[in-house]
């Protein structure tokens, strides 16, 4: 620390000396012309001989104010920079190392001052944006850490109290299957949040990129529909489909099944016995429209605020279900394939998801047959 305190103050030091030679030859420079022109001028209009003991004492006058005014000078500039630009790099270099030893509240309080300070303001507000998204994913990477442990916790405590009553051996052979069962569905949950963490994860860093192709929409909501039949046929739920033919979109098809898979899973979870889960697709200009709507319990609008964020289960009634990861890995592949997302939602009523994918357009499906 002292050997870079001493390295400042050398530097320090020669820069305020080379300010100082160049204002010594800039104003020596400067004088010098003038008391020439000067001079020349008295000489010839009004025929005045300098002698050469006057012109020495007029020389040594000149050199003083030379050295006096690069003085005045060098000092005056060194009050500028230490006003309108030391004093503003100080604040933002201050600011800068909290930021780097973790304190993402620090925000630096603008200058506005002299003309000269405008950009050190605009330095000092993209420095408090930063600090106010870096704050952002510092809260969220937090909250994903906890949520992630919680729900690793919960499953792997269940296994392992299910595989410790199974060492028993006054078990009969019903508790055996039905413990073994419970190892098997919490193994199978917590399989689907890790391959749930490790997509949200990739989508997020972009490690997965669009392989846009053309291909029919509606072949595509009708297969991933048929995936859950069991589960309506268990839950005697009404599926109702209204499919437009031939509404084609260039886009990635893989991707987009995760989109109808999460949105039908989680349709039909939140549907009660005797309820009905409607899909319909529309072409509406230049635009291929997905609904997916029920008749469960609803959205209040305050869990409609965050249900698109990572481990939020607004009804915790099915948390065993789920683990809070479906809905933001629908909204990021609808944002990484240009895609719009809404949900209306009315408490005790049901909530419709809306997709907006952009068709392929004439061209694109006679170019690809």
């Amino acid at each position: 620390m002292r050997k870079k305190t001493a390295v400042r103050r050398h530097n320090r030091l020669l820069a305020t000396l080379y300010n100082y030679a160049v204002f010594f030859l800039l104003i020596a420079f400067v004088i010098s012309c003038c008391m020439l022109l000067f001079l020349h001028t008295m000489q010839t209009t009004l025929d005045i001989t300098f002698t050469k003991q006057g012109i020495r004492t007029a020389a040594a006058l000149t050199m003083g104010n030379v050295l006096f005014l690069s003085f005045l000078c060098t000092v005056i500039d060194a009050l500028r920079r230490q006003w309108t630009v030391e004093r503003p790099v100080r604040r933002i270099v201050r600011g800068a190392e909290k930021l780097m030893q973790g304190d993402f509240s620090e925000r630096i309080e603008p200058l506005h001052g002299l003309i000269e300070e405008e950009g050190f303001d605009i330095i000092i507000d993209c420095f408090n944006r930063m600090a106010k998204e870096l704050s952002g994913v510092e809260t969220l990477r937090t909250d994903f850490i906890a949520n992630v442990s919680h729900e690793l916790k919960t499953p792997l405590a269940v296994i392992q109290n299910y595989g410790t009553m199974l060492q028993s051996p006054d078990l009969t052979e019903e508790e055996r299957v039905e413990y073994a069962k419970a190892i098997t569905e919490q193994s199978r949950r917590l399989a689907d949040l890790i391959a749930n963490i490790l997509k949200l994860n990739r989508l997020e860093n972009q490690q997965i990129y669009p392989a846009a192709k053309r291909y029919n929409l509606g072949e595509q909501l009708a297969a991933c529909l048929l995936n859950f039949e069991s589960t309506w046929e268990k839950k005697n739920i009404d599926i109702e489909t209204d499919l437009e033919e031939e509404v084609f979109i260039a886009s990635d098809e893989e991707l987009l099944s995760l989109v109808w898979n999460n949105l039908f899973s989680n349709a039909l979870k939140f549907t009660e016995s005797g309820g009905r889960v409607s899909v319909t697709l529309k072409s509406e200009g230049d635009f291929a429209t997905v609904k997916v709507s029920d008749t469960g319990c609803g959205i209040s609008p305050e869990v409609g605020k965050h249900i698109f964020e990572k481990f939020y289960q607004g009804d915790t009634s099915h948390a065993t279900e789920g683990n809070g990861l479906g809905l933001a890995l629908v909204k990021r592949v609808a944002d990484i394939v240009g895609g719009e997302l809404a949900v209306a939602s009315e408490v005790g009523k049901g909530s419709t998801f809306t997709v907006k994918l952009r068709r392929a357009s004439d061209g694109e499906i006679q170019k690809n047959p």
